[in-house]
């Protein structure tokens, strides 16, 4: 399996919407996710895309801030791969590619949010190494 890893240009960040949807955005109409997602570009948010033999089978964005607790870091946003690039060792790949990533920009701390109910997702990230630090509450205004 050859995989590429590539930033997508802020330009093109549309192309990830067919994926993006696979998370779980079906609440938010395709316009709104839109103008979302250009406005994001502008907010310190980047986008790799993982291509095999051109086509785009996986994205993982990241938010990139200074934390109090944790000095510069990296925030995983809508880490996905395509169904039929899933338990291939595609997500591994990724990952090395995101922590040298990670430190290229002189981030000391990655961190996600993963969905409570995605169980797969928990398993993989414990085997990452990460380790649940607390929860992420959410209130709709």
């Amino acid at each position: 399996m050859n995989i590429d890893f590539q930033k997508i240009p802020a330009k093109d960040i549309l192309i990830i919407l067919p994926l993006l949807r696979k998370l779980g955005s079906e609440n938010v109409g395709d316009v709104l996710l839109r103008e979302r997602l250009l406005e994001m570009v502008d907010q310190h948010y980047e986008c790799i895309g993982l291509y095999e033999e051109n086509k785009l089978i996986g994205i993982c964005g990241m938010w990139f801030q200074t934390r109090h607790y944790a000095g510069k870091s990296m925030e995983l946003d809508h880490v996905i791969i395509d169904d039929t690039h899933r338990n291939k060792g595609v997500g591994g790949l990724l990952m090395e590619f995101v922590y040298a990533y990670a430190k290229e920009k002189s981030c000391k701390w990655i961190e996600l949010n993963t969905y409570v109910h995605n169980f797969p997702s928990h398993k993989f990230y414990y085997n990452q190494g990460f380790v649940a630090k607390g929860y992420h509450f959410v209130k709709e205004l």
